[in-house]
């Protein structure tokens, strides 16, 4: 694997769709904005902007497990976009979940958080996106998800 590029988005605050014992908590988190910054597989920069209205969908099942997937768009400095579809999984120990399930938030170092990423792009000189397979980690914060993107080569 090798580590390229990191983007870290801005968000609001989760917007409760509904929770119960079955389902657990399900929430609409939008995405404000954001940042990308790191280099490409050739190691030229990559540097530019997440555009707002992109949103991440999730469930905390009742176990503590949050289910994502979240979409959105980026803008580089050069003009070139991707869209990204990114679906994972955030995992805490059984010590959490009460606080999890409940909308608060725990230590980053405290849970498992990784995600497998597909890409959409506009360019040919990003086409090296769709034809290879990524891995993320993340850590989220309060306002924030930092996603820092590895290509399995």
């Amino acid at each position: 694997m090798k580590e390229l590029f990191t983007v870290s988005v801005q968000v609001a605050a989760p917007i409760v769709v509904g929770q119960d014992g079955k389902n657990g908590r399900r929430q609409l988190i939008p995405i404000l904005g954001g940042t990308v910054s790191g280099a490409d597989p050739d190691g030229n920069e990559m540097k530019g902007i997440v555009l707002p209205g992109g949103v991440d969908s999730q469930v905390i099942r009742p176990d503590g497990k949050c289910e994502l997937s979240a979409r959105y768009a980026v803008r580089l400095s050069d003009g070139a976009s991707f869209y990204i579809e990114n679906n994972g999984m955030r995992t805490v120990p059984a010590a959490y979940r009460e606080q999890v399930l409940k909308g608060e938030f725990i230590d980053p170092s405290l849970y498992y958080f990784a995600t497998v990423p597909f890409f959409e792009v506009y360019s040919e000189d990003l086409r090296w996106m769709e034809n290879h397979v990524f891995f993320c980690q993340a850590v989220r914060e309060p306002d924030a998800v930092h996603i820092t993107y590895f290509m399995i080569d």
